[in-house]
This record gives structure tokens, C-alpha cells and sequence, in this order.
């Protein structure tokens, strides 16, 4: 027997959407158009010239960032992706972390900053982050294709809502866990709110701001296979297609290339992070 009460979610999200598709299309239109902008050109960076020349100035950003292991590395792994077949798949894939990446880096870092300064933008965002990452991944790719229709926007669009959370609260709790004192100290010789944020509370917190942006990275990386399901190109449409021709082949090839890619961006921004924590220490 069902029961007699039901709750109109899904109607009520239903107008939602249509008014805001119908009020907000020159928006969403203009998203659109920057976000396949700006995609379009790191792909073709990433594309054009020969898999070497990218693979060398990988291996010697990873060789910078943390020594000539990680460089080594860097160069037999992807040298692994060129022999599977996997180079083009795994630059389109870069390109989207990377939008979405920075994207929810530019909105997180402020918000975190917005919520460590105030208790009670805290007790309000801390629930919307909350709901952002306990709601299925998939469900924000419904929303994103009735507004952006299907390519490789809605992926970077749910990519970024579903990954921006670790940024906003790495910062709050950087920023949170400054030495109240060396704060005071600012305050007691007058300096301003701001030059108290960007010269004492932003360097000291540098550390576990960039540990923020590394788990959004991984997170980006991890709707890979969600953004090939709205076509988006990339390693996540060739294992959508190896799932839908029960391929395991194909889909343990894509797999590894995207493990490839994971592991060298998570060990250079890991090594970028200690780095920072060893300038921030020298300079303490």
C-alpha cells in the first residue's frame, strides 16, 4: 500500500531547473562557451606537439618538485600510457582535471578563507559541503546536461561541485590552526585584517591549503569515468566503452592510464606542498 503523503522533490527541482534554464540561458551559455574555450586550448597544448616533448617537460616538472626519481618515474609511466595506446585519451582526460581543478581551487580557496573568518559563514557552508559530497556523483550530471547539454562541460561542471569541498575545508583548517599568538602579535603592531590574511595566515596555512588541492585534484581525476558517460572524451569514454562492450581489456588499459596520471599528479602536488611547509618553517 502506498502511502498518502508524498513529498514533491522531484517537482519542485523540475521547476527549479526549467526556470532557471529558461531566466539564466545567456548564463549558462557564456559558462559554456568559456569553459569549452578554455578546454579546447589546454587539450591542444597538450595534443599537438609529439607525446615526447610533453612526456620530457612532465619528467622535469616531477624531477624539480621532488628529484630525479619521481622524474624517472614520470618518464617510464608514461611511456607506459604511449605503449597502450592511451597518450591522446590521457591528455584529453588531463585537460578536464585541470579546468576543473583550477576552477574549484579559484572558488574553494576564498570560500575556506570566508568561513575561517567568520563562525557563522562556517556553521552555514560546513552543511552545504556536507550535502555536496554525500549526494552520488551522478546525480550533479543530471542539472548539468538539462543546462549545458552533452560534452564536455557538464563533466567539468560536476567535477568541479563534486571536488571542491577538501579545498574549502583544507583551508578553513589551515587558517583555523595559525598560531593565535603570531595573529595577536600582527594585530599588536597594526597591521590590517588583510595584510594579517595574505602575509601571516595564508603563508603559515600554505601547507594544508595545498594538501587541499591535492585531494581535489584526485577527486577531479575520479569523475573521469563519470564525465565519459555525458561525452566527454578522454580515458572515461574509453572505459564507458569497454563497460558497454563487457571489454576487460580495454577497460584494464584505460585504467592503468588513468592510475598513471593519478599518481603523478598526486607526487607532484604533494612535493609542491612540502615544499611550501619547508620554505614557510625556514621563514618562521
Amino acid at each position: 500500500m502506498e502511502p498518502t503523503f508524498r513529498i514533491p522533490l522531484g517537482e519542485w527541482v523540475e521547476v527549479g531547473l526549467n526556470w532557471l534554464t529558461t531566466t539564466l540561458d545567456g548564463l549558462f551559455v557564456f559558462i559554456r562557451t568559456v569553459l569549452v574555450g578554455a578546454y579546447d586550448g589546454l587539450d591542444l597544448l597538450l595534443t599537438t606537439p609529439p607525446f615526447w616533448v610533453i612526456i620530457v617537460v612532465f619528467a622535469a616538472i616531477a624531477w624539480w618538485a621532488s628529484g630525479w626519481k619521481l622524474g624517472v618515474g614520470t618518464l617510464l609511466g608514461f611511456a607506459v600510457v604511449v605503449g597502450l595506446n592511451q597518450w591522446e585519451n590521457a591528455m584529453h582526460s588531463l585537460a578536464l582535471v585541470l579546468i576543473g581543478t583550477v576552477v574549484a581551487v579559484v572558488i574553494s580557496i576564498p570560500l575556506g578563507i570566508w568561513a575561517a573568518s567568520s563562525d557563522r559563514a562556517s556553521s552555514v557552508i560546513r552543511p552545504v559541503l556536507d550535502f555536496m559530497q554525500t549526494m552520488p556523483a551522478m546525480v550533479y550530471l543530471i542539472p548539468a546536461l538539462v543546462m549545458f547539454r552533452v560534452g564536455v562541460v557538464p563533466g567539468i561542471i560536476a567535477t568541479i561541485i563534486f571536488a571542491m569541498a577538501p579545498g574549502v575545508r583544507f583551508t578553513e583548517l589551515g587558517i583555523r590552526g595559525v598560531d593565535k599568538e603570531v595573529v595577536e602579535a600582527g594585530h599588536a603592531f597594526g597591521s590590517s585584517p588583510t595584510r594579517i590574511l595574505f602575509q601571516i595566515q595564508l603563508p603559515l596555512a600554505r601547507p594544508t591549503i595545498m594538501a587541499g588541492v591535492n585531494q581535489v585534484i584526485m577527486l577531479s581525476l575520479s569523475m573521469v569515468v563519470i564525465a565519459g558517460m555525458v561525452g566527454a572524451p578522454g580515458l572515461g569514454s574509453e572505459i564507458v566503452k569497454a563497460l558497454n562492450r563487457i571489454d576487460a581489456g580495454l577497460g584494464f588499459e584505460a585504467g592503468i592510464a588513468v592510475v598513471i596520471v593519478a599518481i603523478f599528479l598526486d607526487r607532484v602536488t604533494a612535493s609542491f606542498g612540502k615544499k611550501s611547509s619547508g620554505k614557510t618553517g625556514r621563514n618562521a
